[in-house]
């Protein structure tokens, strides 16, 4: 066993490894433990696995990638050649022959595999900041049918703190309001549809994941664009009432609060284009989570529940707080007011992206009314 005063050497999963000053967040485990279950069953459905692992950081990720998901070969690269003796170290029984190690901006290595013809079937872009710099040279690595790791940092932008920053970085324009952290997620997630769609394709979110500070989505890529005016459009946001709307391109010019008598002070706060289907692939999700369960991985397979639960419903939540707010009440019962929710013939849920919040099909008004009759 390592001595417990190394805190240079790690261990999570089946991998252990050492940090040195490469960049390592162990909050990020259940991202990684996300990507491995959906890898499994990538392997399963193909009977091969090859991944690109665009910024490998410490070398967790290939680690992990062989070692769980039994992938047959994963290209690590790392842009920062200073980590070459740390991920020599980390990497060593692997290389070369399961994993290949390089140290290259990862925009080349993107477009090497496709002048090569060298596609992946998981392509995991775990960058800082905005994915803009790398998701479009990103869909030139995966093959048709794979699957990308896409990443956001920005939660200034995202949070709707700044939105010009937004505008540049996703071509869309935020704004604030109380779920912004699935907003984040939905920009992501339309940037890579719309990414992929000036080039005839399509993508389908696996799953979408928001882990406090970090924004992953894993989108499969597809013939078809799935970009159309139901997926990709507006959500917006009545201060006045708490109100949430999705808005379609054809009636921006009339967005009005239906709560607010449509009073034009009352306008309601418009963010987007962003992704306005599934954040996750019910289907997989339940996959993902019988492996998790067969694994005795008891946190990811209880929040891929809750990820196949929240699936359907409408994108946005109504977080406790802004309810007990505008219903002048103390702060509800989470579990309390999603029984009732239910009992009355709303569908809802507790969702993974604030877990003091719900997400439901009722509108605000109706939620914050149901709200006072099971409020003790």
């Amino acid at each position: 066993m390592t001595p417990a005063s190394d805190v240079n050497q790690q261990r999570e999963g089946q991998a252990e490894f050492r940090v040195d000053g490469a960049f390592y967040r162990p909050e990020s485990k259940i991202a990684r433990d996300l990507a491995i279950l959906a890898a499994v069953l990538e392997k399963q459905r193909l009977g091969q696995l090859r991944i690109l692992d665009a910024m490998t950081g410490c070398g967790v990720r290939p680690l992990r990638y062989c070692l769980e998901a039994g992938a047959d070969q994963v290209w690590a690269n790392e842009a920062n050649p200073d980590l070459a003796p740390l991920l020599q170290r980390n990497l060593q029984p692997w290389l070369p022959e399961q994993v290949k190690l390089t140290h290259q901006d990862a925009r080349a290595i993107f477009f090497a595999c496709y002048q090569h013809r060298d596609f992946y079937d998981l392509v995991d872009i775990d960058n800082f900041g905005s994915p803009a710099a790398y998701l479009d040279a990103g869909l030139w690595a995966a093959r048709l049918g794979g699957l990308l790791y896409l990443t956001s940092t920005d939660g200034r932008s995202t949070g709707g703190h700044a939105p010009e920053t937004s505008l540049k970085r996703f071509s869309a324009y935020a704004r604030s309001h109380p779920a912004v952290h699935e907003q984040g997620l939905r920009l992501l997630i339309g940037y890579a549809a719309q990414t992929a769609a000036s080039r005839g394709m399509g993508i389908v979110p696996v799953f979408s994941l928001f882990t406090g500070q970090v924004h992953r989505a894993m989108v499969r890529l597809v013939r078809q664009p799935t970009l159309t005016e139901k997926s990709y459009g507006f959500i917006a946001y009545c201060h006045c009432c708490g109100h949430f709307q999705t808005v379609r391109w054809r009636y921006l010019g009339r967005v009005l609060c239906p709560k607010c008598g449509y009073r034009e002070e009352s306008a309601p706060a418009v963010s987007g284009p962003l992704w306005l289907g599934p954040l996750h692939d019910v289907a997989q999700v339940n996959q993902m989570q019988d492996v998790a369960q067969k694994w005795g991985w008891d946190g990811p397979a209880k929040l891929l529940g809750v990820m196949a639960q929240e699936a359907s419903l409408p994108p946005y939540y109504y977080p406790l707080g802004a309810i007990g707010h505008f219903g002048a009440m103390d702060i509800p019962n989470r579990d309390r007011l999603i029984a009732t929710l239910q009992r009355q013939g709303y569908r809802a849920t507790k969702t993974h992206l604030d877990w003091q919040a719900v997400k439901t099909d009722a509108d605000f008004a109706a939620c914050v009314q149901i709200a006072k009759t099971c409020h003790p």
